[in-house]
């Protein structure tokens, strides 16, 4: 599966990406288009499964990815438990029609 680019550099995306991920693990959701939702899917979705082991090189990881430090502690602490029993899917993906401006079609991302 490729990387979609999204119209922006690398470093543009990734810091992107970053962002959308930190912000979705705080609030449970966010809205935005359905191709930006699905890359923030596979990313949220490879964060939790890391914060699901809580050894010092997996909270690392975590450190370096998310932006803020208090949702990567909500991450350990509340978020990961939550899905332990669970094998991949924490995120559902919800289409609610296209964008007033340029038509885009727009979802709302959701930890389940």
């Amino acid at each position: 599966m490729a990387m979609r680019k999204l119209g922006r550099k690398t470093d543009h995306r990734k810091a992107m990406l970053r962002a959308m991920v930190t912000f979705l693990l705080e609030n449970g959701k966010i809205e935005t288009t359905v191709t930006r939702a699905k890359e923030v899917r596979s990313e949220a979705e490879k964060i939790i499964t890391i914060g699901k082991k809580t050894d010092l090189h997996s909270k690392r990881q975590i450190f370096s990815y998310v932006t803020k430090e208090d949702v990567s502690k909500k991450l350990f602490d509340e978020i990961a438990p939550k899905y332990m029993e669970r094998n991949g899917g924490y995120t559902r993906i919800l289409k609610i029609g296209p964008r007033r401006g340029d038509a885009a079609e727009m979802a709302i991302i959701e930890l389940v």
